[in-house]
């Protein structure tokens, strides 16, 4: 089982499901909204992923970037040095199977939601019976040996996955046995300085492995999203450099999304780096008019605006397939 540091009983306090030795569930604030107000996130309404059957989970709690705007808890946030280590690697059935066991403890509470006539019983069971799984809760996924099995038992399985990537491990994009439903990657920078700045990764060539794996993206057949987490006066400008970068990658989607003041990240950066949806989608349009997307979609209220070639998103519905 995951073990007890003071970093792992932190993530307990947080309310993460911890599963297996390294792995981690979370109750997404999106799951709670769509189920307590008829609220969901803005993938739901992007690429019809339902948020309430949505497992927003890990396989790694192991990072080697630390970026300063991550809402998430870095060891050294806790005076800790290094890193969390895995003692093995734990089987992709057991996280799956776990992972959901998981998504239905954190649903039990909900019970109490229909028992008062506040939640409809058909929708409570459907969440309880997920069909979608968010590859990125914390950590970086890649990191995982055998991500692709663990996506391929998702598929089995009835999901949906959206993988989520820092780039930095562009080997174990190219040995995926099986693709994601989506596969994004977060570009923070335009260029190395500001990136080393920015996100402060633990490894030498960071960068260039980051432009590695944006090449990569152009072989996979389901749909790509490089995510550009906007931090105001640290990395939107210079819209031009973003759009050479995307030209390597020529991804399905472009995401320009605020970064968001919560979390530990309040203990790195101010109230005033988080920019204001306008400020999002301004820089968006500058985007457009440099890379030829044009903005398909757009959330105010999670100050993220969608840039694509196609004229709207696709509904992602079904499992892309084993590729063997």
């Amino acid at each position: 089982m995951v073990g007890d540091t003071l970093f792992h009983r932190t993530l307990r306090r947080q309310k993460y499901q911890l599963v297996g030795g390294h792995s981690a569930v979370k109750k997404c604030r999106w799951l709670h909204m769509s189920l307590t107000r008829g609220r969901p996130c803005y993938k739901e309404r992007f690429y019809g992923i339902e948020s309430h059957r949505c497992i927003q989970m890990t396989p790694c709690l192991i990072c080697d970037f630390r970026c300063l705007f991550c809402w998430r808890t870095h060891p050294e946030d806790l005076g800790l040095t290094g890193d969390v280590k895995a003692d093995g690697w734990d089987e992709p059935e057991l996280i799956v199977e776990e992972s959901i066991r998981a998504q239905r403890r954190i649903l039990s509470g909900y019970k109490s939601h229909v028992l008062k006539g506040l939640l409809e019983e058909s929708k409570y069971i459907e969440a309880l019976n997920p069909r979608h799984a968010a590859i990125s809760l914390d950590g970086e996924p890649t990191l995982y040996p055998m991500l692709g099995e663990l996506i391929r038992g998702y598929s089995r399985r009835g999901f949906t996955t959206f993988l989520v990537t820092n780039g930095s491990n562009p080997e174990a994009l190219n040995r995926l046995e099986e693709e994601p439903t989506q596969l994004y990657l977060s570009l923070y920078a335009p260029d190395e300085e500001r990136f080393k700045i920015l996100c402060r990764p633990l490894n030498q060539g960071a960068w260039r492995r980051v432009r590695e794996s944006l090449g990569i993206l152009r072989d996979f057949r389901s749909s790509t999203v490089v995510r550009l987490t906007l931090v105001k006066g640290l990395n939107m400008e210079e819209p031009h450099k973003y759009a050479e970068l995307l030209g390597e990658a020529e991804p399905t989607y472009v995401e320009a999304k605020a970064y968001m003041y919560v979390g530990y990240s309040r203990r790195r950066l101010g109230y005033d780096a988080m920019p204001s949806y306008d400020d999002v989608k301004d820089f968006a349009e500058s985007l457009a008019r440099e890379t030829g997307y044009n903005l398909i979609a757009s959330s105010e209220e999670s100050r993220v605006v969608l840039l694509s070639r196609l004229k709207a998103p696709r509904r992602l519905r079904e499992p892309v397939g084993n590729l063997s």
